[in-house]
């Protein structure tokens, strides 16, 4: 008698470490998420559920640094991410009163158009949203059909969208508005210096500079509408333009 096939109609959960079963719970439930199961003895256990998808969580190791946010992941592929990133924000500001966009836990900027964002939890544990037909390669350090400040700004937007690295996208564009600003166009030099002016704010670093910068360019009105369309979901965007 011969063995019965495998039928493809596989279910994959993901195991992540939880720091705190406190913090936890507190976090995802303020998004919406239902505690299928508590279990903080003789061992952690939780199981969380929202929509068609499930997380669940185990005991941290001992010594798990959390600032490295290196503690566990998982991606949840999606049709479109937008919805997604819009339920979560409404969500935080109904029980937190605004956005969490930095430190732990915290939500990414969702830029129009783009093909994923992250929800990192109390734990580190980052929870990726990509949308299914997402460009299978991206060219790190910018697409080579582009040149100067443009190639600097898509290698930034790749950095911030793909790799959750402010810190790498800031240097870069900094470096690249040193080399590359006084030939770029002034709509790349106001997109600079307003991502500057974002990642500093988000990293904690002085915005003067960057503002002082960008309230001195002129831009024709569709100077500033290319640049409003670009950036149009930077919540101080019109505070820092000219």
């Amino acid at each position: 008698m011969s063995e019965p096939a495998v039928r493809p109609n596989e279910t994959t959960v993901p195991l992540m470490p939880c720091a705190s079963v406190e913090e936890t719970l507190a976090f995802y439930e303020a998004l919406g998420f239902e505690a299928t199961w508590k279990q903080s003895k003789p061992y952690v256990y939780l199981a969380l559920r929202w929509s068609g998808f499930e997380l669940h969580f185990g005991p941290a190791p001992k010594g798990l640094d959390l600032v490295r946010e290196e503690s566990g992941g998982c991606l949840v592929m999606v049709d479109a991410v937008a919805p997604y990133h819009a339920a979560f924000v409404a969500a935080m500001r109904r029980v937190y009163g605004k956005v969490l966009s930095s430190g732990l836990p915290r939500i990414t900027r969702y830029r129009p158009g783009a093909s994923r964002f992250t929800l990192i939890d109390p734990s580190g544990n980052s929870i990726i949203f990509i949308q299914r037909d997402e460009p299978a390669e991206l060219e790190y350090g910018g697409s080579k059909k582009l040149t100067g400040l443009a190639r600097a700004l898509e290698n930034a937007r790749i950095l911030r969208e793909f790799k959750n690295d402010d810190l790498q996208a800031f240097r870069a564009l900094k470096s690249a508005l040193r080399r590359h600003g006084a030939a770029a166009s002034p709509v790349e030099r106001a997109i600079a210096l307003c991502h500057l002016v974002d990642v500093a704010t988000i990293l904690g670093e002085p915005a003067d500079p960057w503002l002082a910068d960008l309230r001195a360019l002129e831009l024709t009105v569709d100077n500033r509408r290319r640049v409003e369309s670009e950036l149009g979901h930077l919540a101080g965007l019109q505070e820092w333009l000219p």
